[in-house]
């Protein structure tokens, strides 16, 4: 039987969600609150503190991704990072054609923009994935008609962690182009979820575009980032001032701006230690579920190197997710059950679907990602009540579920 809950100590398993701001982070962010208050578009000695501090930071996440300073374009999110290549792009080369490609587990930020654009007579083929959430490369570049000006493909997937072919996909991208002489389609990757873990080279990438956001790395919410490779047009979604190069008017959130550098520096500096240890638990975590619990099935790619270090997204055989979810925040352990900008969607995971996993096992499903915050004695805790709610659960002893 269940002791009754206690929230004695608070796990936070939600880390592809968001991020709790870092230490560093903060103490960067702060004299940009209220001592360096100026516009960046001004002349005089505030604004050209602002305006330093925005070159600095526009210079420093340049490095880190291998790009020029001018072709990072500062937004307020990843989601509206990915408004702007889709929309950008199909604005700016309308007249070459109304035909993208892209994969049916994109996050909404792709996705929901695509079908807005279909009812406006643009044609979008998504490339189906296999049961691990991996898509062929071939089959992309298949895909591939004359009219095709943009391919946006995630870099790694925010529900089950698959780490996409990018480089592969961009290489065979370049031939293609080559060898048709041809300028288009654009390359687009979503790397929102790989920022802490994965090489975002844009050069290796091969892309021509890449989105980023502060949130998933340590840093603030409400800031992101477009790189646009250099010769790439794209049209603004708001318009207004000059700023970022007259491709997203309003003015700079410095503060945010200064974080989100601090913040992928900081990651960046750390990834092969982070990398080594989240590794393990994770692997800790799973060989405790398979030991501990019954029916319990890994969704996506086995772990390894198709896998985001971080991610662990299982299935529990009878029982709903959700519910599991909420059992588990009341002893303090805090998941999801998918992408957190749809979690209020009673619908099956879009992504779990598309990578043919049953209604069933998608209902059953749990997305635990891990984070700095986390240890082993997190997964002690956790495994003290988690196989006993998942018994109370499928024996359907609701009403005993206290002792």
């Amino acid at each position: 039987m269940l002791p009754k809950p206690k929230k004695t100590k608070d796990v936070y398993l939600d880390h592809a969600a968001t991020t709790y701001i870092d230490k560093a982070v903060l103490k960067a962010m702060e004299p940009y609150f209220s001592k360096v208050y100026g516009n960046p578009s001004s002349l005089y000695h505030e604004g050209l503190k602002a305006n330093e501090a925005l070159n600095t930071s526009r210079r420093t996440i340049a490095k880190f991704i291998g790009a020029l300073p001018e072709n990072i374009i500062f937004t307020g999110s990843g989601t509206e990072s990915d408004n702007l290549a889709i929309y950008g792009i199909a604005k700016a080369h309308l007249q070459h054609g109304k035909h993208i490609i892209s994969t049916p587990i994109e996050h909404h930020a792709v996705l929901h923009p695509l079908e807005d654009l279909k009812k406006s007579g643009w044609e979008i083929t998504y490339v189906k994935v296999n049961d691990k959430g991996m898509v062929n490369v071939d089959d992309v570049i298949k895909a591939i008609r004359p009219d095709t000006i943009l391919i946006s493909i995630m870099s790694a997937n925010n529900e089950v962690g698959a780490i996409q072919p990018i480089a592969e996909i961009g290489r065979k991208l370049l031939q293609y182009r080559k060898e048709n002489k041809a300028s288009y389609p654009f390359f687009h990757t979503d790397a929102c979820q790989a920022a802490g873990y994965l090489n975002l080279d844009v050069e290796k990438l091969h892309v021509d575009l890449m989105t980023i956001n502060a949130s998933k790395i340590y840093g603030p919410k409400g800031i992101g980032m477009l790189y646009v490779r250099r010769g790439v047009a794209i049209k603004p979604l708001i318009l207004g001032g000059e700023q970022e190069r007259n491709l997203r008017a309003g003015t700079e959130n410095i503060a945010g701006i200064v974080g989100f550098a601090k913040a992928l520096e900081l990651v960046q500096a750390g990834k092969d230690k982070e990398t080594k240890r989240l590794d393990g638990l994770v692997k800790y975590f799973w060989d405790k579920l398979q030991k501990q619990i019954p029916q319990v099935k890994l969704n996506g790619p086995e772990i390894g190197p198709h896998r985001l270090v971080n991610n662990l997204n299982v299935s529990f055989a009878g029982i709903e997710g959700e519910a599991l979810l909420l059992y588990l925040d009341e002893y303090g352990v805090m998941c999801s059950t998918g992408s957190a900008c749809t979690v209020k969607s009673l619908d099956q995971s879009h992504v779990l679907k598309a990578m043919g996993i049953p209604t069933e096992q998608s209902r059953g499903s749990l997305r635990f990602t891990f984070g700095h915050c986390n240890t082993k004695q997190d997964i002690d805790y956790i495994m003290k009540y988690l196989p006993l709610i998942v018994e109370q659960q499928r024996s359907n002893k609701y009403e005993k579920y206290y002792t």
